[in-house]
């Protein structure tokens, strides 16, 4: 049998994208300018509570450039999680500064801040927690656990725009925050990210970061690199802002749908007082997940994906941090993940089908 093949992500871009666009190559002002200043306060505006924002050239650069500015280096250690993407730990060993790898909470796949804890030495500068698919860390425990350390907070957002805890956004606790705007992120600007600000030193030490340390032309003030948004990033980013909370709202009856009607697998659990955006829809599977997302491709159409089957910490990049590290949620998350198809493209003949094949793949190997 036949099918269109359901993508488990697909980028919207219309025609007010493709329009924001041309005015922006109509101006002549393509590089950082007016569209990249204009974003910056819009996005603070909407999801981070009015924070000051700085729009840099990735979600990776984002977090480098945070960790730069609040002073981190050589000598300090920062606690990440093991189960998430390479850029959280990779952005810390780029400071020279040490990243010390904690264990997750199973049911909602963000650090455990017990194990966060544990592992802090005299060393530990401070805390990244990771909003991992979309659902915030338990920010209360980790806030009440830096204070009482003397320890800073980083937000790694990098999946979580617009998700909140308790009424408060994601992006609003730390000393930085960073947003991905890569192309498969519940909103894009082609390639980007942004970061969020606690203080105006924050602010201005990104900004000077970002362009090659200066303020002014020829007048440099630190040692920076070149991670500046063009005004074309910009302006795609400007309209997805706009369109994000109808796509949020779109991801989230999505997840709603698929909760009451899969079988056979672990559903993911919302953090009490959570807001959950849905970058990914991450279910658990008792089963080999290989024979799972080769049946859904091959016998359904349906693609999926495993976010993220080899933990940070035993990556050959990394391994040199955690020499003989055990985190047993760890690797059972990584073993058990599969993320299904969740976002606003997909209509109601989509989510009955994804509904349909996983309740039969999993049944078949029962």
């Amino acid at each position: 049998m036949s099918f269109d093949f359901i993508p488990p992500a697909k980028p919207i871009i219309g025609e007010e994208e493709r329009a924001a666009v041309d005015r922006v190559l109509r101006s002549g002002m393509i590089a950082q300018g007016p569209e990249v200043a204009a974003f910056e306060e819009e996005f603070g505006a909407q999801l981070v509570g009015g924070r000051q924002c700085v729009a840099v050239s990735s979600g990776t650069a984002g977090l480098h450039l945070g960790l730069l500015a609040a002073g981190v280096g050589p000598g300090d250690e920062v606690i990440v999680p093991s189960f998430t993407f390479a850029a959280t730990a990779n952005s810390v060993a780029l400071t020279g500064a040490t990243p010390v790898f904690a264990d997750i909470e199973l049911d909602y796949f963000c650090l455990d801040p017990a194990a966060v804890e544990a592992a802090i030495t005299p060393r530990t500068r401070g805390i990244m927690p990771v909003h991992l698919y979309g659902q915030p860390a338990d920010m209360d425990a980790l806030v009440a656990l830096a204070e009482a350390k003397g320890l800073e907070l980083y937000e790694d957002a990098a999946q979580a725009h617009g998700s909140s805890l308790n009424g408060q956004m994601c992006g609003s606790w730390g000393a930085f925050a960073m947003f991905s705007l890569y192309a498969t992120k519940n909103m894009t600007s082609g390639e980007g990210g942004m970061v969020s600000c606690a203080n105006a030193e924050i602010t201005r030490r990104v900004k000077l970061l970002r362009n090659q340390g200066m303020e002014r032309q020829y007048a440099n003030e630190l040692i920076g690199l070149n991670e500046r948004m063009t005004d074309i990033a910009a302006a795609i980013g400007r309209v997805q802002l706009a369109k994000l909370p109808a796509w949020t709202t779109a991801r989230q009856a999505n997840a709603a749908f698929l909760d009451a009607n899969l079988e056979g697998v672990t559903v993911p659990k919302v953090r009490p007082g959570a807001t959950h955006v849905y970058h990914q829809y991450t279910i658990r599977v008792a089963e080999e997940r290989d024979r799972l997302v080769k049946a859904l491709k091959e016998e359904h159409g349906v693609g999926s994906g495993a976010f993220y089957p080899t933990p940070n910490h035993q990556l050959a990049s990394l391994t040199q941090y955690a020499p003989g590290l055990d985190l047993p949620q760890t690797a059972q998350a990584a073993a058990q993940v599969l993320s299904l198809p969740v976002h606003p493209s997909l209509d109601q003949a989509d989510l009955d089908r994804i509904v349909a094949a996983v309740n039969a793949v999993v049944k078949a190997g029962a």
